[in-house]
């Protein structure tokens, strides 16, 4: 074993691939403008949304849904800082589609 094999098992679990970070989505709505008024959009446009504040998000690793949560407001963050409380969290066997 070389030394940096030993400085990870020592750091963790033994496993390398645990520590590396991955990106998480949070999809908190779709819409559908037709291109006419997308296309007039401006700053200040408001872009409505196919949910309401209180619907689940979803959380997704590229394109496969891991879970869905709700946005709340991270206790000890910056103010207004976001942070989704997990509600459903798809298994191995699980579908959530």
């Amino acid at each position: 074993m070389n030394d940096t094999t030993n400085d990870l098992r020592a750091a963790g679990d033994g496993n390398p691939l645990r520590r590396i970070p991955i990106e998480i989505s949070v999809s908190v709505g779709k819409a559908r403008p037709l291109v006419r008024d997308l296309l007039s959009l401006g700053e200040n446009a408001i872009l409505a949304l196919d949910k309401r504040i209180e619907d689940p998000v979803e959380l997704y690793i590229g394109d496969r849904l891991i879970a869905r949560g709700e946005l709340q407001e991270l206790d000890g963050g910056e103010p207004g800082q976001l942070a989704v409380r997990l509600t459903e969290v798809v298994s191995d066997t699980d579908e959530l589609s």
